[in-house]
């Protein structure tokens, strides 16, 4: 059922709506399909992208890249969204997201560039009374730690170790996490790039353990059926000319 009645009128039901947002969708990427050999001239574009990453994501990527698109495409607007991981291919298909930044670990079926790579590290305060510069999994046993409860790739580190009953404290705020670690002897474990940024603040110490857990790509995603879309084209052209390092990844066309 589309539509139930209300008084003397007739509204359309949930199911009307999400058919009518998936509609609207479908009908923008033929529009854009169709339009595929025509310019996009960022100088005078007005489009809006959106954009999934995670808040460390948005804490790495959106001062450069909304410094780029500020100075070379005024009438641009960007919106972000955190997706779960499951989420993204399908959300990059119907058009509900243009690119998707981050480690997307399951997210295969997309056309993607590596733009660097990551290793896991750990945070503590400057003068924690046990962490050292290599810490033995031994002496991670005996910390306490702090997870940000969306950070689904840290807990399962934490439970591949066997630390998950060494948590102490679970928060759905990432912001709040160096502020947390300075005034107590929790640690975290985060990306080098953010530890790294966090520790500049002062105050804090990264510690690189010996626990065997490889580094990790960081990618830029999209769908192919936005391959050829000369605004999504343009987008992806600016975030590897930002952020990509190296040679590796398939460069975009």
């Amino acid at each position: 059922m589309l539509f139930t009645r209300a008084g003397r009128g007739v509204e359309p039901t949930p199911n009307a709506h999400v058919l009518a947002q998936a509609t609207q969708q479908a009908l923008q990427l033929v529009q854009r399909a169709l339009h595929g050999v025509e310019r996009f001239d960022p100088g005078t574009a007005h489009r809006t992208f959106r954009l999934h990453m995670s808040d460390i994501g948005e804490s790495e990527f959106l001062p450069g890249l909304m410094h780029e698109v500020r100075r070379s495409a005024p009438g641009v607007r960007i919106e972000t969204r955190q997706l779960d991981y499951a989420q993204v291919e399908n959300a990059l298909d119907t058009g509900a997201v243009d690119l998707a930044f981050g480690y997307l670990p399951g997210v295969e079926h997309t056309e993607q560039v590596r733009l660097f790579t990551e290793r896991y590290v750990l945070i503590a305060r400057a003068d924690h009374p046990l962490l050292t510069a290599r810490p033995s999994q031994a002496l991670l046993a005996r910390l306490d730690y702090v997870v940000v409860r969306h950070r689904t790739e840290t807990l399962r580190l934490l439970d591949r170790l066997v630390l998950h009953d060494r948590i102490r404290l679970s928060t759905p705020h990432f912001m709040v996490i160096p502020a947390i670690v300075r005034e107590t002897d929790l640690a975290v474990v985060l990306p080098q790039r953010i530890a790294t940024k966090f520790a500049q603040a002062g105050g804090l110490r990264i510690a690189q353990p010996r626990w065997g857990v490889a580094d990790f790509g960081i990618g830029l995603h999209w769908s192919h059926r936005a391959d050829s879309d000369p605004g999504n084209r343009w987008l992806r052209g600016v975030a590897t000319g930002l952020f990509r390092e190296g040679p590796r990844g398939i460069a975009p066309r």
